[in-house]
Protein backbone atom coordinates (compact mmCIF):
# COMPACT_ATOMS: atom_id res chain seq x y z
CA UNK A 1 0.00 0.00 0.00
CA UNK A 2 1.24 3.25 -0.92
CA UNK A 3 0.47 6.50 0.68
CA UNK A 4 0.90 10.27 0.89
CA UNK A 5 0.26 12.71 3.92
CA UNK A 6 -0.71 16.15 3.63
CA UNK A 7 -0.71 18.54 7.07
CA UNK A 8 -2.21 21.86 8.32
CA UNK A 9 -3.18 23.17 11.41
CA UNK A 10 -6.03 25.14 13.10
CA UNK A 11 -6.98 26.99 16.24
CA UNK A 12 -10.68 26.28 17.87
CA UNK A 13 -12.66 27.09 20.49
CA UNK A 14 -15.22 24.89 22.21
CA UNK A 15 -16.49 23.26 25.24
CA UNK A 16 -17.72 19.82 25.91
CA UNK A 17 -20.34 20.27 28.19
CA UNK A 18 -20.89 16.66 29.87
CA UNK A 19 -18.82 15.71 33.21
CA UNK A 20 -17.65 13.19 31.42
CA UNK A 21 -14.81 15.55 30.60
CA UNK A 22 -14.15 17.20 33.78
CA UNK A 23 -12.60 20.78 33.30
CA UNK A 24 -12.82 20.54 29.50
CA UNK A 25 -16.78 20.79 29.60
CA UNK A 26 -15.66 24.27 29.84
CA UNK A 27 -15.36 26.59 27.34
CA UNK A 28 -11.62 26.66 25.84
CA UNK A 29 -9.25 26.72 23.01
CA UNK A 30 -7.53 23.94 21.23
CA UNK A 31 -5.36 24.08 18.61
CA UNK A 32 -4.84 20.83 16.29
CA UNK A 33 -1.98 19.60 13.70
CA UNK A 34 -4.32 17.87 11.00
CA UNK A 35 -2.69 15.12 8.93
CA UNK A 36 -4.67 13.44 5.96
CA UNK A 37 -3.03 10.19 4.31
CA UNK A 38 -4.24 9.02 1.19
CA UNK A 39 -3.69 5.24 0.45
CA UNK A 40 -4.01 3.38 -2.75
CA UNK A 41 -2.71 0.08 -3.97
CA UNK A 42 -1.13 0.81 -6.97
CA UNK A 43 0.75 4.36 -8.22
CA UNK A 44 -1.05 6.22 -10.80
CA UNK A 45 0.50 6.96 -14.35
CA UNK A 46 2.36 9.60 -13.20
CA UNK A 47 4.03 7.25 -10.09
CA UNK A 48 2.53 9.26 -7.21
CA UNK A 49 -0.64 8.32 -4.97
CA UNK A 50 -2.22 11.76 -5.35
CA UNK A 51 -1.50 15.41 -6.55
CA UNK A 52 -0.11 16.73 -3.35
CA UNK A 53 -0.58 20.20 -4.08
CA UNK A 54 -4.12 19.59 -5.03
CA UNK A 55 -4.15 17.77 -1.77
CA UNK A 56 -3.03 20.31 0.09
CA UNK A 57 -5.40 23.06 -1.15
CA UNK A 58 -8.50 20.70 -0.43
CA UNK A 59 -7.39 20.47 3.20
CA UNK A 60 -7.00 24.06 3.48
CA UNK A 61 -10.43 24.61 1.70
CA UNK A 62 -11.87 22.19 4.21
CA UNK A 63 -10.27 23.25 7.93
CA UNK A 64 -10.76 27.72 6.52
CA UNK A 65 -14.44 27.08 7.80
CA UNK A 66 -13.44 25.64 11.53
CA UNK A 67 -10.13 27.83 12.08
CA UNK A 68 -10.41 30.33 14.26
CA UNK A 69 -13.84 29.67 15.47
CA UNK A 70 -15.88 29.07 18.32
CA UNK A 71 -17.36 25.00 17.30
CA UNK A 72 -20.15 25.70 19.87
CA UNK A 73 -21.57 28.39 17.37
CA UNK A 74 -21.12 26.64 14.30
CA UNK A 75 -24.87 25.35 13.51
CA UNK A 76 -24.08 21.69 12.42
CA UNK A 77 -22.44 21.10 15.44
CA UNK A 78 -25.25 21.79 17.22
CA UNK A 79 -26.23 18.92 19.67
CA UNK A 80 -23.16 17.40 18.73
CA UNK A 81 -19.72 16.85 21.35
CA UNK A 82 -17.15 18.67 19.43
CA UNK A 83 -14.61 16.15 20.55
CA UNK A 84 -11.11 15.35 18.57
CA UNK A 85 -12.40 11.86 17.08
CA UNK A 86 -15.75 13.71 16.09
CA UNK A 87 -13.80 16.34 14.66
CA UNK A 88 -11.76 13.79 12.69
CA UNK A 89 -14.77 12.05 11.06
CA UNK A 90 -16.27 15.70 10.50
CA UNK A 91 -12.92 16.63 8.36
CA UNK A 92 -12.62 12.83 6.66
CA UNK A 93 -16.11 13.66 5.37
CA UNK A 94 -15.57 16.59 4.29
CA UNK A 95 -12.67 15.32 2.25
CA UNK A 96 -14.49 12.50 0.84
CA UNK A 97 -16.98 14.85 -0.57
CA UNK A 98 -14.02 17.05 -1.86
CA UNK A 99 -13.00 13.49 -4.08
CA UNK A 100 -16.10 12.97 -4.95
CA UNK A 101 -16.43 16.70 -6.26
CA UNK A 102 -12.74 16.04 -8.29
CA UNK A 103 -10.59 18.44 -6.19
CA UNK A 104 -8.14 16.54 -5.82
CA UNK A 105 -7.01 15.81 -8.99
CA UNK A 106 -6.95 12.70 -11.48
CA UNK A 107 -6.68 9.79 -9.98
CA UNK A 108 -8.11 10.61 -6.81
CA UNK A 109 -11.10 8.62 -7.60
CA UNK A 110 -8.67 5.29 -7.23
CA UNK A 111 -7.82 5.86 -3.84
CA UNK A 112 -8.41 2.96 -1.36
CA UNK A 113 -8.37 4.45 1.82
CA UNK A 114 -8.06 7.59 3.59
CA UNK A 115 -7.42 9.01 7.29
CA UNK A 116 -7.96 12.08 9.06
CA UNK A 117 -5.20 12.06 12.02
CA UNK A 118 -6.14 15.07 14.52
CA UNK A 119 -2.81 15.39 17.17
CA UNK A 120 -3.90 17.88 19.70
CA UNK A 121 -0.18 17.90 21.86
CA UNK A 122 2.84 15.81 21.11
CA UNK A 123 1.20 13.34 23.59
CA UNK A 124 -2.33 12.71 22.39
CA UNK A 125 -3.73 12.40 18.72
CA UNK A 126 -6.78 10.73 17.27
CA UNK A 127 -7.65 9.21 14.30
CA UNK A 128 -10.53 8.04 11.43
CA UNK A 129 -9.88 6.03 8.98
CA UNK A 130 -12.50 4.50 6.37
CA UNK A 131 -12.40 3.12 2.99
CA UNK A 132 -12.79 5.90 -0.35
CA UNK A 133 -13.75 4.31 -3.60
CA UNK A 134 -15.15 5.71 -6.98
CA UNK A 135 -16.84 9.15 -7.30
CA UNK A 136 -18.64 10.15 -3.98
CA UNK A 137 -21.70 12.27 -4.31
CA UNK A 138 -22.41 15.44 -2.09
Amino acid sequence: MYAVEVRDAIMIAHSLPDPFFGPAANKHGATFVVDVTFLREALTAQNVVIDIGAAQTALKAVLGPLNYQDLDAIAAFAGHLTTTEFLCRHIFDAMHQAIGRGELGHGAEALSAMRVTLSETHLAKAWFEGAVHGKISG
